[in-house]
């Protein structure tokens, strides 16, 4: 299934999408796909894939396959060392695969896919937002809400209220 990445220019769009997911009724489909669409092609034409082609095809598949293990289950502890020694890469190899691969770090990929659940979450459940937060992976509240804040530009509570 083709991803968009998360990285934090496409964030504000793709929290609308989740809340599309949602069934939220005052979202126009169309506009919203139209201008999803409109941002990736503009990402995608400034990323330069020449690091991309230089790297190791098989050292590519290899780091795809964290990539989709993140992806899968973003709440299990993931440090560099550990990444690199599951698909057999030095480390400095894997990072620097990993980011001409998805255009960001190990960390920043884990943090906004976290993100991006937890959005989902705050959109489509009654839970409380602590709870949210710590299912999610986030080990405190107010590390959660600043990372929050620095990614969709709202507070998880306005977010919520927010339509």
């Amino acid at each position: 299934m083709p991803r968009l990445p998360p990285i934090r220019a496409l964030s504000r769009l793709v929290a609308r999408t989740v809340a599309l997911q949602a069934r939220d009724p005052g979202i126009d489909r169309e506009e919203l796909c139209i201008q999803l669409a409109g941002r990736a092609i503009q990402l995608a034409r400034s990323v330069v894939p020449s690091h991309l082609a230089r790297g190791e095809p098989g050292a590519l598949a290899r780091v795809s396959r964290v990539v989709r293990m993140i992806d899968h289950d973003p709440d299990i502890p993931h440090d560099l060392r550990s990444l690199a020694q599951f698909v057999r890469l030095s480390p400095y190899h894997f990072l620097r695969t990993f980011e001409g691969l998805t255009g960001t770090t190990p960390y920043q990929y884990v943090l906004r896919v976290r993100l991006r659940r937890a959005a989902f979450r705050l959109r489509t459940e009654s839970s409380k937002i602590l709870d949210i937060a710590l299912g999610c992976g986030f080990g405190d509240l107010s590390n959660f809400n600043r990372s929050f804040r620095a990614e969709f530009g709202v507070s998880p509570r306005l977010y919520r209220t927010q339509r």
